[in-house]
């Protein structure tokens, strides 16, 4: 993360983190807060003069828990940025650093909403929600929203249909954030919506095509009869095994395919998003899928077999907002799309990041319209 700073030197910078804890939060929380104190204080940041940190760390609560973290910080040579009160309907100055965590139901400087258990209604006690702040520098507003999606709860479910039941709970899910974004209660502005989207490549496709010349083996469990594990055997070959399929578990004999051209020949695959082309913008992706990658700190780029690799984490927006971004400009490459850490254990997500300028006075023909940084 410093070293994407240090190349990039944003002036506004937004982290947003999902799962904080991790899946044993109530032991791990502590280190949340160190993580946070090293952020704040670390001599990569000290020309960030202003921060504001959203934790989500109230885990007894099941009604409201969403384990998402946002942190927006401010470099010293940005003048005049204002952050919207979403209770008092008016935008105010930012100066200092301050953290807020435990109930941000309570922080009218924020949205938060998790999403109701029918959603998903198989996992028992979901996390997932989304947190949305506004903010205004120079003219310009813009929404910036900490998301995360449902998973795919099973290989062998997901592999079933094209598109997957999983697929259309995020479809579901997404399509709620964006309502309530655009909804009556406020003015308009543009929006970015970026974290774990969990979306996933369809399966039933990819399986067909990595698979096309093998035969599938079934595995039904002696008592049930339900299928539990699919084997994809070479006709030929001796045979050999391609691919092993369970409800937690994908293990094709090749990984390189996810990985040579950073994947690029899965991205057909790669098909949620397309619902959604006429409210949201992705610029081109460029890197590797995102997701599952090993937790072993010694295999930085090596994907777990857990799950078909995909482009969970991704940095979306309305088209509004891609207009603001300012293009390239005299073969300088300005807007940049790409992940973090290629080489380096993170957890079984690899972070992303999108780097751009907004242009200047990209804002001023809505400004009389929205009156961003009239505070009142």
């Amino acid at each position: 993360l410093f070293q994407v700073v240090h190349t990039h030197k944003p002036h506004f910078m937004a982290l947003h983190c999902q799962e904080f804890g991790g899946k044993n939060y109530e032991a791990s929380m502590s280190h949340v807060d160190k993580f946070v104190k090293e952020l704040l204080s670390s001599d990569a940041m000290k020309d960030y003069n202003r921060a504001r940190v959203y934790l989500d760390e109230n885990y007894k609560s099941q009604e409201h828990f969403t384990a998402l973290g946002s942190f927006y910080f401010l470099h010293e040579s940005l003048k005049n940025i204002y952050q919207f009160d979403f209770k008092a309907k008016k935008y105010k100055k930012v100066t200092g650093k301050e953290i807020y965590s435990d109930t941000l139901e309570s922080t009218p400087m924020l949205e938060k909403e998790k999403f109701p258990q029918d959603y998903f209604p198989e996992c028992k006690w979901s996390r997932k929600g989304f947190i949305r702040t506004r903010w205004c520098i120079t003219d310009c507003a813009f929404d910036l929203v900490n998301i995360h999606l449902f998973h795919d709860a099973s290989n062998l479910i997901a592999w079933e249909t094209s598109p997957s039941v999983y697929s259309g709970i995020r479809h579901k899910a997404l399509g709620y954030v964006l309502d309530r974004i655009i909804d009556q209660r406020f003015e308009k502005v543009s929006y970015f919506v970026f974290g774990d989207f969990n979306f996933r490549l369809d399966a039933k496709a990819v399986v067909e095509t990595l698979c096309a010349k093998a035969t599938m083996q079934t595995i039904r469990a002696a008592d049930t009869n339900e299928v539990v594990k699919l084997i994809f055997r070479e006709s030929d070959n001796d045979r050999k095994v391609m691919l092993q399929l369970e409800k937690k578990l994908f293990d094709y004999f090749n990984q390189d395919v996810f990985r040579d051209n950073n994947g690029t020949a899965l991205l057909e695959f790669d098909r949620e998003l397309s619902v959604f082309k006429d409210r949201l913008y992705e610029l081109d992706i460029s890197f590797p899928p995102s997701y599952p990658y090993s937790e072993d700190s010694s295999q930085g780029k090596q994907y777990m077999n857990t799950r078909c690799p995909a482009w969970c984490d991704r940095i979306l927006m309305s088209h509004s907002a891609k207009e603001l971004i300012l293009k390239v400009k005299n073969d300088e490459k300005i807007v940049i799309y790409d992940h973090i850490g290629p080489n380096v254990c993170m957890g079984d997500h690899k972070p992303v990041f999108l780097s751009f300028r907004i242009a200047a006075g990209a804002g001023k023909p809505i400004a009389n319209v929205h009156k961003c940084c009239v505070v009142q």
